[in-house]
């Protein structure tokens, strides 16, 4: 036998021998979740969303395409940097097909052009940003839960709606917080009110004083906290505790049921927020809640819960492709609605936003709850319109007009 033959044969026997074993790995599931596990929005996602993923992945049977689910989780600590370059190792090195996370708008924008490049699928949870999913958006994202738009359309326009015409801005000195007072102004500047200032405050800020006293220097009637996690918790404590709260109404523009639990009841009643879910709104949101208490200690903020939404749907999308390819995969989510305990409307749009309800909700006050955790009272319910816009309106360039 020549050498040639030879090495065919050879060539073929390695072949038939590994093949199946390369193919498999090509179309292994690995899921990664970078996220804050530590600072300030680590109870609004952090390591209970953790959970959430991997009650997903448990209640899809543990595997996908003949191969068990790989999970993977970081810490970006809100550094744009460490989030960016902790994606791109997880693709080159660790097979990534799925990345959930970002938690922080500016650490989403530094992962999302990476997504873009890697062709990696990338479900933004718990960065408002909207531009996620407008100018800056790309093929390969989906902002999945909520964005500075509908909390916008919720609390801002209830709180006109009710006379709060002139308002004044603390806001979390980044990307998120800057969105979410634009948003939130044009709602107020739309409805006929006005915006009597801002101020900026950085991440993790601990003495809101100033901030208060320039709010309430302004003479406005609302005071919009344009921040989340514990900076929002720890600015309307210390706006009750300062009697700001008796003059000026505050608006929590974005908040969680874990800040309502942290603040309680005495200070949050009265509250009107946004809602991308709640776990008393029906039979399918409390039997989860239920779950996830029993496994946590705590009900799921709306981000925990779509976090397990968004690995489902994605596991059942590459079920449904029979593939990880990214441009297979991204061809089901669009088609496929999203009827789950987190939402029986959803669907995601051409620019990767997932539209679905949004829910006006106010605190209770302590006499009306029954108990630990039964915080809310649903106002409104805005359909997905009604709180992300039309699709029409969108600035994503993929987008065709």
């Amino acid at each position: 036998m020549t050498f040639p033959k030879r090495f065919a044969t050879v060539s073929a026997a390695l072949l038939s021998l590994f093949g199946p074993v390369v193919a498999q790995a090509a179309d292994k599931v690995v899921v990664g979740d970078i996220d804050d596990m530590s600072g300030l929005y680590a109870d609004v996602n952090g390591p209970r969303a953790v959970e959430g993923i991997k009650m997903a992945i448990a209640d899809f049977g543990g595997s996908a395409l003949g191969q068990p689910i790989e999970f993977l989780t970081v810490d970006h600590q809100n550094k744009p940097d460490i989030g960016a370059s902790k994606f791109r190792e997880w693709a080159d090195t660790k097979g990534l097909t799925m990345l959930l996370g970002g938690s922080n708008t500016g650490v989403s924008l530094a992962m999302a052009p990476v997504a873009k490049e890697k062709k990696i699928p990338f479900f933004a949870i718990g960065a408002a940003g909207a531009s996620l999913t407008g100018k800056d958006c790309n093929a390969s994202m989906v902002h999945y839960g909520y964005d500075t738009t509908a909390l916008a359309n919720g609390t801002a326009k209830t709180i006109l709606e009710q006379g709060g015409k002139s308002w004044f801005f603390i806001t979390a000195d980044y990307a998120f917080g800057t969105q979410l007072q634009q948003a939130a102004t044009k709602v107020v500047e739309a409805g006929g009110g006005k915006v009597l200032g801002a101020v900026r405050a950085p991440l993790s800020t601990s003495d809101f004083s100033s901030h208060l006293l320039q709010a309430q220097g302004s003479g406005a009637q609302v005071v919009g906290l344009a921040n989340a996690g514990a900076d929002f918790s720890n600015s309307l404590k210390a706006a009750h505790e300062f009697g700001l709260t008796n003059t000026m109404k505050p608006a929590a523009l974005l908040a969680f049921i874990t800040d309502i639990h942290a603040i309680g009841l005495e200070t949050a009643q009265g509250l009107y927020l946004t809602a991308g879910w709640y776990w008393d709104l029906n039979d399918k949101s409390r039997a989860f809640g239920k779950r996830f208490f029993d496994k946590t200690g705590a009900m799921p903020t709306y981000n925990q819960a779509a976090y397990y939404s968004a690995t489902m749907t994605y596991l059942n999308a590459v079920k449904a492709a029979g593939a990880t390819d990214a441009d297979k995969v991204m061809d089901e989510l669009r088609k496929t609605k999203v009827d789950d305990m987190f939402t029986s409307d959803g669907v995601i749009r051409p620019d990767g936003l997932l539209q679905h309800s949004m829910f006006v909700m106010q605190v209770k006050t302590p006499a009306e709850s029954k108990g630990p955790w039964d915080y809310y009272k649903l106002v409104k319910t805005m359909s997905g319109e009604e709180a992300y816009g039309s699709l029409a309106d969108s600035t994503c360039p993929l987008v065709k007009k």
